[in-house]
């Protein structure tokens, strides 16, 4: 099973939304854009245990927290959510709710005649619903889930029962929230759904429960307990019959079999003895975090071996784990579920799926929009995978993308706004700080369409580029929110004229004094030379040293009236625009060693 589609209607900051999902996917987006939102509605309608949770939705649930509308009518949370891949267990079950889903056009067919249905991009589909309202004369909030075919005539729709979702097989991960609870016997835990897939039903309450009754805490006279509740037992005995509160003592429980499963727990090896040399256990929990995040992709790797065509939904794998792990739970997951729907932070993750499986989460207004990432413009696959990938992948983590033209500015400008930040905090910040990924067009005419295309994703475009032509300066200037374009035909030729003459022969002593001058450009003498000989030899130099970021060293070793004028007046401007813009959240001011 996957599901194709979502829409979701007045779900917390959602007002809006209606997505479609490929096979295997990742919601990448800023940090409250409404992506656990989307994994939350899903689990509203699929998810077997969650209209048990009390109540089953709050104020707070509903978009502006609004649930009356102006004349006091309630206002309904709707969610809808279209499975295809039905095996056919779950085609025999549910065959009076069937539709029909068209591949091609991402389309429920509506009222086809027979034939429509053989054509092999048609595909059986279960259309499921959810409604959640406010119930006034109960004062509660109620919700409810449905089948949204057939409808009978009175309007009504047939229940989706708990059933019902146990055959879909939906399981969602939430960040670090599951992993209190993965080795406890709660109903709903891992190893509770692991046992329900093996079919096993522990025995065990009622011994347990009568071991614990049998205890007797604090029984002992010198503890001066039983001496008091000796007393109140004579006390009662005067007011109330002989056989009434007799032979009071101290327990360790009334506790009940939901007790039971709510405290019993796993305890683990932590690799440290005590002073008998036995080694101790704690509870599970009690681990380090990236050691239970593991724990509990293990157990979600058992109940995939278990359960067939299931669809996992988990926030943040990333989260304490290293990058290595990540790639291999990622892989592990997808290649166990017949869908996995991940959210992320972590290029790491994203560089585990194909740019169509990566959907861009933005919100505008309550109205949320997921767009697919596709391939970057004019990069073929082979170097998108070699060497623009991971570049590719932080620039979609990112709220704003600066587009540089080459390898040289991709370098200089990031080192160069953390240096200056360092200096003077009011008038530059730190690209990072600014929340802006910096990705290389490698070539001026690729920034045009990097500009154009980040831009369709929602993020917000900078754009550092060399003189231009008019028309090309004109193109570029309609793709991008913000663009800077320098007063000099390449990067190199701008440092070298626009940066202080003194700084530049300091910087070409350093590289000879430290010996790595290059044998084919002749050593020189920076301080007797003219200013156009020295400007050659390090034209030269930095040509040839492009991959060492020699232009990034040579700034960083100016003071700020040393740097050309074209890159400080460039870094003011992108920290004015957006620490000084209206709604912009307040960059974080950190010192950052150069």
């Amino acid at each position: 099973m996957k599901i194709v589609n979502i829409k979701i209607e007045n779900f917390r900051g959602i007002k809006h939304c209606d997505i479609n999902l490929p096979d295997q996917v990742v919601l990448v987006g800023d940090n409250n854009t409404g992506k656990s939102t989307i994994l939350e509605a899903i689990d509203l309608v699929l998810g077997p245990d969650r209209l048990f949770k009390r109540p089953v939705i709050d104020e707070h649930d509903f978009f502006a927290g609004q649930y009356l509308d102006d004349d006091n009518n309630p206002i309904n949370i709707h969610i809808e959510v279209i499975i295809t891949g039905l095996e056919i267990e779950q085609l025999t079950h549910f065959r009076n709710n069937i539709e029909w889903w068209d591949t091609n056009t991402s389309v429920l067919l509506e009222g086809p005649p027979p034939e429509s249905t053989d054509r092999e991009e048609v595909v059986p589909a279960l259309r499921l619903g959810f409604n959640g309202i406010y119930d006034a004369e109960e004062d509660d909030f109620i919700g409810t889930t449905f089948f949204l075919s057939p409808e009978e005539e009175d309007g009504k729709k047939t229940t989706l029962t708990t059933k019902d979702k146990r055959l879909c097989g939906f399981l969602y991960l939430r960040t670090l929230r599951t992993g209190s609870r993965a080795l406890s016997l709660e109903r709903g835990s891992l190893l509770d759904i692991i046992l329900k897939l093996k079919e096993l039903k522990p025995q065990m309450w009622e011994d347990v429960l009568s071991q614990l009754r049998n205890i007797s805490v604090a029984g002992s006279p010198e503890l001066g307990i039983s001496e008091i509740l000796t007393s109140v037992q004579e006390s009662v005995r005067e007011l109330v019959p002989v056989e009434c509160a007799d032979a009071p003592a101290i327990r360790v429980s009334q506790m009940t079999r939901e007790h039971l499963r709510a405290i019993l727990t796993v305890f683990l090896g932590t690799g440290t003895c005590d002073g008998t040399g036995k080694e101790y256990a704690a509870p599970f929990h009690h681990q380090g975090t990236g050691t239970i995040n593991t724990l509990v992709l293990t157990l979600l790797s058992m109940i995939a071996d278990l359960k067939h065509n299931v669809i996992f939904a988990m926030e943040e794998p990333e989260i304490a784990i290293p990058p290595h792990t990540q790639k291999r739970i990622i892989s592990s997951v997808i290649s166990k579920s017949a869908q996995a729907i991940f959210t992320s932070h972590s290029p790491y993750v994203l560089e585990e799926f194909e740019p169509s499986q990566i959907i861009v989460v933005d919100r505008k207004n309550g109205e949320l929009f997921g767009r697919p990432a596709q391939f970057l413009p004019a990069v073929k696959q082979k170097l998108y995978r070699d060497e623009v990938k991971r570049r590719f992948c932080e620039a979609l983590l990112a709220r704003r993308v600066l587009i540089v033209e080459g390898r040289t500015e991709y370098d200089t400008f990031p080192r160069v706004a953390r240096k200056l930040q360092l200096s003077s905090p009011n008038k530059f910040s730190s690209l990072e700080s600014m929340g802006l990924a910096v990705i290389s067009a490698d070539t001026d005419s690729q920034v045009a369409p990097l500009g154009e295309y980040f831009r369709g994703l929602g993020k917000e475009t900078y754009a550092i580029y060399d003189k231009q032509s008019e028309a090309d300066s004109t193109r570029i200037k309609s793709c991008v929110d913000y663009p800077y374009e320098s007063p000099e035909k390449g990067f190199e030729l701008l440092v070298l004229k626009g940066t202080c003459e003194t700084a530049l022969r300091s910087y070409a002593n350093k590289v000879i004094e430290d010996g790595i001058w290059p044998e084919h450009i002749e050593k020189f003498s920076p301080n007797t030379v003219s200013l156009e000989q020295l400007q050659d030899k390090l034209g030269r130099y930095f040509k040839h040293s492009k991959a060492e970021s020699s232009v990034a060293d040579c700034l960083c070793m100016c003071s700020e009236d040393e740097i050309p004028r074209f890159v400080l007046d460039t870094l003011i401007d992108i920290h004015d625009t957006i620490v000084h813009s209206g709604g912009s959240e307040e960059v974080e001011s950190y010192a950052v060693e150069e």
